[in-house]
């Protein structure tokens, strides 16, 4: 291993966090536990939705439905799609902040975009090495493996579409996209090394500023999500902000329930509501 040559200083020294996007059957899991085993990193995927799914008490197949299925039209009146996706943000930051995690869940190149000490890797594999690989571990027909994959790759662009206006083969979303075929799982995995130790990947008190910034607000937007699905909250350095479109006959109660929600969250300092009148609404 390329990482094999670091000196004891570098592989001591704090790094940064890594997210591994990936489809079925790519190899991007394997990827990720080498190189979080390389890196001595936590390696974290489905244990974001055991988190979300403990701390919000909500099921854990709701929240991965969130996750995986398209935006349906009843969801745009229920906000549902949006609740379960706040509690999986709030989670995902707080189990990140800290560093030296290997992410390879879903949505952790959205989640984490505005993060500078974030490796975002794509794994990528040829079609019908992927089916190949599904037929062998399912035991079903090439036919049947080829209409699977390409559904679970639809659904999760149609997410990222819906919610983000990404679509995830985007290669601009990533710092690194890496093709398993000629290049092994090795070779993916000593590339993810040595751009993990890159300058511009390593933690520094401003991005690690960032990072806690925005984990503060995502657990306040997680609190206040289940009442007020529309609010858009930011934070710094512990000072909140919470801007929030109500009636105007409901502006004052709004307000003081939204601070007494957000003032109730550790690190939070001061709650600053910004609740605009609904156009057209008394």
């Amino acid at each position: 291993m390329l990482f094999a040559q670091l000196s004891h200083t570098q592989k001591e020294f704090k790094m940064c966090i890594i997210t591994i996007s990936r489809g079925s059957y790519s190899h991007g899991r394997e990827v990720a536990e080498k190189v979080a085993k390389e890196l001595d990193y936590q390696c974290v995927s489905r244990e974001i939705l055991l988190e979300a799914s403990e701390q919000f008490h909500i099921p854990e197949i709701k929240l991965a439905r969130a996750i995986h299925d398209p935006f349906s039209v009843f969801n745009r009146f229920t906000y549902g799609k949006e609740k379960y996706i706040a509690y999986l943000h709030a989670a995902l930051l707080k189990c990140v902040q800290k560093d030296n995690v290997v992410y390879h869940g879903l949505a952790g190149h959205f989640f984490l975009q505005d993060i500078p000490h974030v490796l975002k890797i794509r794994v990528i594999a040829d079609l019908e090495d992927r089916v190949k690989e599904e037929m062998k571990r399912e035991g079903i027909s090439a036919e049947e493996a080829q209409y699977i994959l390409k559904k679970d790759d639809d659904e999760r662009r149609k997410w990222g579409l819906q919610l983000y206006g990404y679509d995830t083969i985007d290669a601009s979303l990533y710092d690194l996209v890496v093709h398993i075929k000629r290049k092994k799982v090795e070779d993916a995995v000593d590339l993810i090394l040595y751009a993990a130790r890159m300058p511009c990947f390593q933690t520094t008190p401003e991005s690690q500023k960032i990072i806690d910034d925005l984990t503060l607000a995502a657990e306040v937007k997680a609190a206040l999500v289940n009442e007020f699905p529309t609010s858009e909250v930011n934070a710094k350095d512990g000072n909140v902000h919470v801007t929030i479109e109500v009636r105007l006959s409901n502006q004052a109660k709004t307000t003081d329930t939204i601070k007494a929600i957000a003032g109730g969250i550790d690190g939070v300092k001061a709650v600053d509501v910004y609740a605009s009148p609904l156009i057209g609404v008394d």
